[in-house]
C-alpha cells in the first residue's frame, strides 16, 4: 500500500503519466488527392460545409464568375481555406494524416504522387488521377504497367472520365479495366457528384446520367475478378447504387465529398439506406481532399456523428473495409495500428 500512495504522489508531482498515449487508430483514406493548389481555382478559395449559397445560374453573369466569387466569400462563418502555394498544401495535407494516423490513397498528377510518397512514405499508397478519352490509349496502358512493375502504382485512379461524358462501359475503357483484372490492380472510379454546375465549369461532357452506378454493370460482367469501387457511391442515385451492390458483391464503395458537402442529414440519411440494407462492409471513408485539408477533419466527423452506426461498424467504413479491399497484410495492418 505504501509503494503505491508513494508512486501515486510521485506522479501527481512530476506531472508524469502512468502509461504512454495509445496510437490513434487508423483510418485509410481512399481519396485522398495531391494536386496543385490553384486547381480549383485561384488561391486562397474557401468553402462552406456543408455547402451553402450554390449560385442559381443568370444568364446575365457567367457561371464560372459566380462560382469563383462563392469561392472568394463563402457564406458561412467557419469556411474552410485553401493555402496560397503548393508547397503549403502538401505540407498541411500531410500534417493532416499525420494528426488522424491517416494511410491515404493518394492520387494526382504523377509527381506529386511521388512528392508526397518520398515526403510521408509510410502514409501514402500511390495511385494515379486518370481522366479524358486518352486515358485507355496504348501509351497510357503502357505506363500504367511500368509504373506498377516499378513499384510505383497501387491503385488505378482516380478515374474521372464522366467529366469527359465517357460511360464506364465506353468501349475506349477496355484496354484499361482489361489491364486492372490482369494485375489485380484496385480501381476507384467517380461515379456521383461533381462540383455543382460543372458541365458549365469547363468539363461540358460531364452529364448528370451518368452518376448511376447502373453504367458500370456491363464492365462488372465482362471482368468479373475486378477489384473496383465507386468514388462519392453514385450520390443521389441511391436505388440504382443499391441494385448494383446486390447483383455484384465484389463492389465497394467510398463516401468522399458527399461527407463534407452535402448537408449532414442529407449524407447520413443516404449512408444509413446503405448500410441498413445490408452494405456496410463495403462502404469505404474517402475524404476526396483537393486543396482544402480542413475537409479531412470535418469528413471523419461525419462518420463519428453517425448515430445509426455502432462503434463497430465506424471502424469498419473507417479503415477495415479499405484493409479488405486492398488487401492489406497482417503486418502492414499492425504498422497502421502502432503509427
Amino acid at each position: 500500500m505504501r509503494s503505491t500512495i508513494s508512486l501515486i504522489l510521485s506522479l501527481l508531482l512530476t506531472g508524469s503519466s502512468v502509461s504512454a498515449e495509445e496510437p490513434k487508430l487508423p483510418i485509410i483514406d481512399m481519396h485522398f488527392h495531391s494536386v496543385e493548389v490553384d486547381s480549383q481555382g485561384p488561391p486562397p478559395i474557401g468553402l462552406c460545409s456543408p455547402f451553402r449559397g450554390i449560385p442559381v445560374a443568370d444568364s446575365a453573369t457567367p457561371y464560372s464568375d459566380q462560382w469563383i466569387s462563392l469561392l472568394k466569400n463563402p457564406p458561412c462563418n467557419d469556411p474552410v481555406w485553401s493555402p496560397t502555394t503548393d508547397q503549403e498544401l502538401m505540407a498541411d495535407s500531410l500534417a493532416m494524416l499525420e494528426k488522424y494516423n491517416i494511410v491515404g490513397v493518394t492520387s494526382g498528377p504523377r509527381d506529386l504522387v511521388k512528392a508526397y510518397k518520398e515526403a510521408a512514405p509510410n502514409r501514402v499508397i500511390q495511385g494515379l488521377l486518370l481522366g479524358g478519352p486518352a486515358v485507355a490509349e496504348q501509351r497510357s496502358i503502357d505506363m500504367l504497367r511500368a509504373l506498377h512493375a516499378d513499384g510505383h502504382l497501387q491503385v488505378i485512379g482516380e478515374l474521372t472520365t464522366q467529366y469527359a461524358g465517357i460511360s464506364p462501359d465506353d468501349e475506349r475503357l477496355e484496354p484499361l479495366w482489361a489491364l486492372a483484372e490482369e494485375l489485380d490492380l484496385p480501381i476507384g472510379i467517380h461515379i456521383g457528384t461533381g462540383p455543382p454546375g460543372v458541365i458549365y465549369l469547363g468539363a461540358s461532357g460531364y452529364r448528370a446520367r451518368l452518376h448511376s452506378a447502373l453504367s458500370l454493370e456491363e464492365v462488372l460482367v465482362r471482368h468479373p475478378t475486378l477489384r473496383v469501387y465507386i468514388s462519392h457511391a453514385g450520390w443521389p442515385l441511391l436505388d440504382d447504387l443499391l441494385a448494383v451492390l446486390w447483383a455484384h458483391p465484389q463492389v465497394y464503395v467510398d463516401v468522399s465529398v458527399i461527407n463534407w458537402a452535402l448537408p449532414t442529414k442529407e449524407f447520413h440519411n443516404y449512408l444509413q439506406r446503405i448500410v441498413e440494407a445490408g452494405f456496410g462492409t463495403r462502404v469505404m471513408y474517402g475524404s476526396d481532399q483537393m486543396v482544402w485539408p480542413g475537409m479531412i477533419e470535418r469528413s471523419i466527423k461525419a462518420i463519428n456523428d453517425a448515430t445509426f452506426l455502432s462503434d463497430a461498424q465506424k471502424r469498419d467504413i473507417l479503415y477495415n473495409n479499405a484493409a479488405r479491399f486492398l488487401r492489406l497484410g497482417e503486418d502492414e495492418v499492425a504498422r497502421h495500428h502502432s503509427m
